[in-house]
């Protein structure tokens, strides 16, 4: 199955990808303010905050709206 989808923000964009260009736009302690969880505010990092994400879909989710929200406006 090799479907294209071009009007995806976030296809072929990679969870770790979203985390880091969040975090260089932000900072941890912004990126805490809008996303309200604990792997942003306690000993940040980006494979904690990976972990995390992977295994909790609502706050991943969260974090793809951030990361569309913040830099869709480039997409396209």
């Amino acid at each position: 199955m090799n479907t294209q989808q071009p009007n995806n923000p976030l296809h072929g964009v990679t969870l770790e990808y979203i985390v880091i260009q969040l975090v260089e736009h932000y900072g941890w302690d912004r990126l805490a303010q809008k996303v309200n969880i604990n792997c942003f505010k306690s000993d940040p990092s980006v494979k904690s905050s990976l972990k995390f994400l992977r295994r909790t879909p609502w706050a991943r989710t969260e974090v793809e709206n951030l990361y569309v929200a913040t830099f869709a406006k480039n997409h396209g």
